[in-house]
């Protein structure tokens, strides 16, 4: 104690307990990479205060958009489950690989993201592209709406799972095979240009069927 100059294991009883200030909680990485427009609710808090987090927009956000790539480790088996997420793996030198993200500080904010129950509540479609997963905007979303994920149907096929189609998937085009397709190279699956960064390819004006 600084006030009566005596080393004492525990509070001083004369002078009383000090001040504690602790360290500011700094965000974990997955949060960070929080894009601008969307923000992370909590949507149930369950025991050991484990919190059940949801992926919402702030704002309108167009259909078509991509988020991505996904962020996770490599691993051959699957360390961290939660069944309100999706299951994802990749090609990479000829293996099948999971992308794992036993914490917050190993991945980004798509691992968040929850899995689309059915046709109605789906907003994005997950597939794989050059060795990456990438979730695009399968119709318009509106301020306040969950993004939720499934599938798209070739990764259905590719993860061994059923398929949810929903009306404005149709309108979707896949990306070009890898093998047909420049690694360092984006396109437009809408009118065809080609980019050399996805920020390039993010901030293009596209004109589909007469709406821009």
């Amino acid at each position: 104690c600084e006030d009566c100059g005596k080393s004492l294991i525990g509070e001083c009883k004369l002078h009383g307990p000090l001040i504690r200030v602790k360290d500011r909680v700094i965000p974990s990485r997955a949060r960070l990479t929080l894009p601008h427009y969307l923000t992370l609710r909590v949507l149930e808090l369950r025991a050991g205060n484990q919190q059940i987090l949801g992926v919402f927009a702030k704002k309108g956000i167009q259909k078509r958009t991509q988020f991505g790539p996904y962020v996770g480790q490599l691993s051959t088996k699957l360390t961290c489950y939660d069944e309100s997420r999706l299951v994802l793996q990749v090609l990479k030198d000829g293996g099948k690989y999971f992308l794992d993200t036993p914490n917050e500080d190993c991945g980004n904010w798509m691992m968040f993201v929850r899995l689309a129950r059915n046709q109605e509540e789906q907003t994005l479609v997950a597939y794989q592209h050059c060795g990456e997963v990438y979730f695009t905007t399968v119709k318009p979303i509106e301020p306040h709406t969950e993004l939720k994920v499934w599938y798209a149907a070739d990764y259905a096929k590719f993860m061994e799972a059923s398929a949810v189609f929903i009306k404005e998937e149709s309108d979707v085009s896949p990306l070009p095979p890898v093998a047909k397709e420049p690694v360092d190279s984006w396109i437009c699956s809408s009118c065809g240009s080609t980019f050399a960064t996805f920020a390039l390819l993010e901030s293009h004006q596209c004109i589909h069927k007469d709406r821009v």
